[in-house]
């Protein structure tokens, strides 16, 4: 331990590590978590600054600022949800500062993607402050970054439902939304174009993948990997409710890529048509047409 000891002296000296906390993430697990956090920084010896605010775009200024005050930082941690990790990352990337997440969400589906347990902070944090971070990749659509899922279709109406919810809490937040959402829908159509082809399809949802899951623990792309510099999109062709009603558990565990009406491809880039909304990490994107790229090696995290 003697060299963990020597790296975190240096960096005490050095540098300032900046804990940005949502502490409304989670029904207020975030403000739980990040005191928890704190305290770990605090009892080894590492310099912090704590940023927080009551909305998103003053916590971005702070974040930018603080960045542009301390281009030596070794790392921003996250304390939140994958909305809070997609902020985070529009700030980072840009300047190559490494990232973590600290999971005190609703679904924590990045740092799933990142493979860490969503109960062992001290263990998660020993690895950041003393291991190197290295390089993943990340998806850029319209000029903003996302780590794990880019979707359109059923999932964003669902995510526009969840989002409204005041209860349940957690993934079942998104069960109840599917619920209430299913007898109403209706698939779209959608224009696509992939790195080699070009082509239109009825769908009940597209999602495009540069990690494996979304929703608090749908592996809706499971062999999605965030180092092969591609893509992985999953596009489900209209099936009947009560179909999806029984292909639906299988997404959990990513069987439902085997169900006939499932088409999986790998790209670098997609472009995606319709008259429908975009979410990205869970965060409303916007209207499509969207065009998105996957852009190996562009973001720094610690993974496990």
């Amino acid at each position: 331990m003697i060299g963990v000891e020597i790296k975190r002296i240096l960096t005490v000296s050095n540098s300032i590590w900046a804990i940005v906390i949502n502490p409304t993430s989670g029904r207020g697990r975030g403000a739980e978590v990040g005191k928890a956090v704190v305290g770990y920084f605090s009892r080894n010896d590492l310099r912090y600054k704590i940023l927080t605010g009551n909305s998103a775009d003053n916590l971005r200024r702070q974040l930018d600022e603080f960045l542009k005050q301390n281009p030596t930082c070794p790392g921003v941690i996250c304390v939140g949800g994958d909305g809070l990790a997609h902020l985070v990352l529009q700030a980072v990337v840009p300047v190559g500062v490494a990232f973590a997440v600290i999971p005190a969400g609703t679904g924590n589906d990045f740092v799933r993607t990142l493979n860490w347990p969503l109960d062992k902070l001290d263990f998660q944090l020993d690895y950041v402050t003393t291991q190197e971070p290295t390089k993943i990749d990340l998806g850029l659509v319209d000029g903003e970054w996302f780590g794990a899922v880019l979707s359109s279709g059923f999932d964003s109406v669902v995510n526009e439902r969840a989002n409204s919810l005041k209860w349940p809490t957690g993934p079942a937040k998104y069960n109840v939304a599917i619920a209430l959402e299913l007898p109403l829908f209706k698939p779209s159509h959608f224009e696509i174009e992939l790195d080699d082809q070009r082509f239109s399809t009825e769908a009940m949802l597209v999602a495009v993948g540069n990690g494996s899951s979304y929703g608090g623990g749908m592996q809706v792309c499971p062999e999605a990997s965030i180092n092969d510099g591609y893509f992985d999109v999953m596009i489900l062709r209209p099936v009947s409710k009560i179909e999806f009603i029984k292909v639906f558990p299988k997404v959990y565990s990513g069987k439902h890529i085997h169900h006939p009406k499932v088409d999986v491809y790998r790209t670098r880039k997609i472009r995606i048509s319709s008259n429908a909304v975009a979410y990205a990490d869970g965060e409303r994107i916007g209207a499509l047409p969207v065009s998105a790229e996957c852009v190996s090696n562009a973001g720094l995290t610690w993974k496990n």
